[in-house]
């Protein structure tokens, strides 16, 4: 795990050595372990190092031994990346005739490269984004994981073509200005995370999930693309013949996700995806799973520690509570909003930040049941794509969360299901479900652009990695193609996981209702709202676009809804001061909204 960046001039020469200088140095939270670049031609590629896998030759940038010996400086390729290759041991063995020049699980994406070209990230099962430079080919190629777990971003500008694992180090580097894009503004408004290639950042994109790109005098001159979930219709398989492939499938993408030469854990929450990923680890262990769960005393929000470590206790896991307070909240949300640099509003990032400060303090590792939700069809809105239109069906993210209360003036949220619509549109294929769709949508954007932004950027900022077994290429084509029936049934989703949990560790009462994870930032806010309203609708993100008598009557409402439009305010607030207006990073919320 790490952070890579790098630049391609447009007329060849090398990149200013003082910009890749300020690259490394905004990255540096990602790879605290060492540093390497690679500059030959125009190009120039760094790194920031996170040793996860072969912690003695494991450094990078990882170059290709050119036929006279010599490295990229002598024709060969050079390799920067950032992630997991976690069937790295089968490719090594695949790979007859190569001769490896170390352990790491990054070097054979090296070697496929040489000998499949673009189509190399094919044979790759793992969470990445790779840069390759071939100076043979006088390119610079790029790839994301189809699920797009690790993130990875670009600007094509007047000097050149420019990357960065964080579309900040772009804008540290001088390289972007930092810009506001206002049609993925009213997005984050809506939505609470931003869709497609577009960024918040005006000249900032994505690289898509599972896209490979190749670089040509500094334009991209190609583009492929790696699908993350099956095409067609869903399998014909039964109960009894899903069940054994579950089992198999689950235990050999958990038994891939702890590959690792430093120790690892596991962020357990009381519900059922994380409760599965703890009883095949501990199925495999061969210590006890180290589990951190957070939890909200002394607050209406449901606390999940005692189902947790009912769980913890079932298989002999040692168990760490952590604690989130009211002043944590107040203390770390600024801090949070600036690890968000790709802004999505999401609560649940509060406690995953503190979790990873806690698990850090031990460890470098840390697994998650993140996408269990999303492959197994476990929302309530699946459940409602499915029903005719003449029994409630609605759209997908039907509604904004700022629609209907009042606040927005005149058309700030102009077109902010356009992103979603589409992503609808692409991923409706023929023969698949209402509720295949419906789940393909969410894989497409919300599970890249919020759920895993989320964990990458609170865990990176803390120097963890964030590994997710159910979000993997196997494991999830087989759930994606599961009949509907297997994934929903009594009004319950994830019927087969839930089933298979039943068995695999009783203590997680499986088939109990799903029970929603929300954090009390709502009466937190209430607390103080008197005065936090009156700041937040005065602050420069806020006041050009919102009523200022209705912001600062939604924290001091009771209701569910404005709670949620009161928190989107306040994070895009923190957020816009640090990242439009360059604010320091404080540890007090008021304080930062005041500066």
């Amino acid at each position: 795990m790490c952070g890579i960046a790098g630049l391609m001039t447009m007329d060849g020469r090398p990149p200013a050595p003082a910009v890749l200088d300020a690259l490394l140095a905004a990255l540096a939270h990602r790879g605290p372990d060492g540093e390497g670049r690679h500059v030959a031609g125009g190009v120039g590629i760094v790194q920031n190092r996170l040793a996860i896998i072969d912690l003695v030759t494991g450094d990078q940038p990882i170059l290709e031994r050119a036929p006279n010996g010599d490295g990229a400086a002598g024709g060969g390729a050079a390799l920067a990346a950032n992630g997991e290759i976690y069937n790295y041991i089968e490719l090594r063995a695949a790979l007859d005739g190569v001769a490896f020049q170390g352990a790491s699980d990054c070097e054979p994406p090296l070697h496929l490269y040489r000998r499949h070209g673009l189509d190399y990230a094919r044979h790759l099962r793992g969470m990445y984004a790779i840069a390759i430079h071939d100076p043979q080919a006088g390119r610079l190629v790029l790839s994301r994981d189809p699920f797009g777990i690790k993130p990875l971003y670009y600007a094509e500008t007047a000097q050149g073509f420019a990357f960065a694992s964080e579309p900040q180090a772009l804008v540290a580097a001088g390289l972007v200005q930092p810009e506001l894009d206002t049609g993925a503004r009213a997005e984050l408004l809506q939505l609470q995370f931003t869709t497609g290639a577009r960024t918040i950042f005006r000249g900032i994109r994505r690289l898509l999930p599972g896209e490979t790109v190749a670089v040509v005098a500094g334009r991209i001159a190609e583009r492929r693309h790696l699908p993350a979930l099956p095409a067609g219709a869903p399998a014909a398989i039964g109960e009894a013949d899903a069940m054994a492939r579950l089992d198999a499938a689950l235990e050999e993408s958990v038994r891939l996700h702890q590959r690792s030469d430093v120790p690892y854990g596991l962020f357990l929450s009381g519900g059922i995806d994380s409760a599965a990923v703890l009883a095949m680890m501990a199925r495999l262990a061969e210590r006890p799973v180290r589990a951190f769960t957070a939890g909200f005393g002394g607050t209406g929000a449901a606390d999940e520690r005692a189902a947790a470590r009912r769980l913890a206790a079932a298989v002999g896991a040692e168990h760490v509570e952590v604690d989130f307070t009211e002043a944590d909240f107040w203390r770390l949300l600024p801090a949070v909003a600036a690890a968000m640099d790709d802004p999505a509003a999401d609560y649940a990032a509060l406690p995953t930040f503190k979790l990873a400060q806690v698990a850090r303090q031990e460890l470098k590792v840390v697994l998650s049941g993140e996408g269990g939700d999303e492959i197994f069809a476990g929302y309530g809105r699946y459940r409602v794509a499915q029903r005719p239109w003449w029994l409630g069906r609605r759209r997908l993210r039907g509604r904004g969360h700022l629609d209907g209360l009042g606040i927005l003036r005149h058309d700030v949220a102009a077109g902010w299901r356009d992103g979603f619509a589409a992503a609808e549109a692409a991923t409706a294929t023929p023969g698949r479900t209402r509720l295949q769709a419906a789940q393909a949508a969410d894989c497409a954007e919300w599970l890249p652009n919020d759920l895993l932004t989320k964990l990458d950027r609170c865990l990176m900022a803390n120097g963890v990695e964030g590994r997710t077994p159910f979000v993997d290429p196997v494991l999830g084509g087989f759930a994606f193609g599961l009949p509907d029936a297997l994934k929903i049934r009594d009004g319950r989703g994830k019927y087969l996981l839930r089933r298979w949990l039943a068995g695999a560790l009783p203590a997680a009462d499986a088939m109990a209702a799903k029970q929603g994870f929300t954090v009390p930032v709502a009466e937190w806010m209430r607390r103080r709202g008197d005065r936090l309203g009156p700041l937040v609708a005065a602050h420069p993100a806020i006041a050009p676009i919102a009523e200022p008598a209705a912001v600062a009557a939604l924290f001091r409402s009771e209701a569910k809804r404005a709670g949620f439009a009161a928190w989107t305010l306040l994070f895009y607030a923190l957020w816009f001061g640090r990242h439009m207006l360059g604010r320091p990073v404080m540890d007090d919320t008021l304080a930062a909204l005041a500066a």
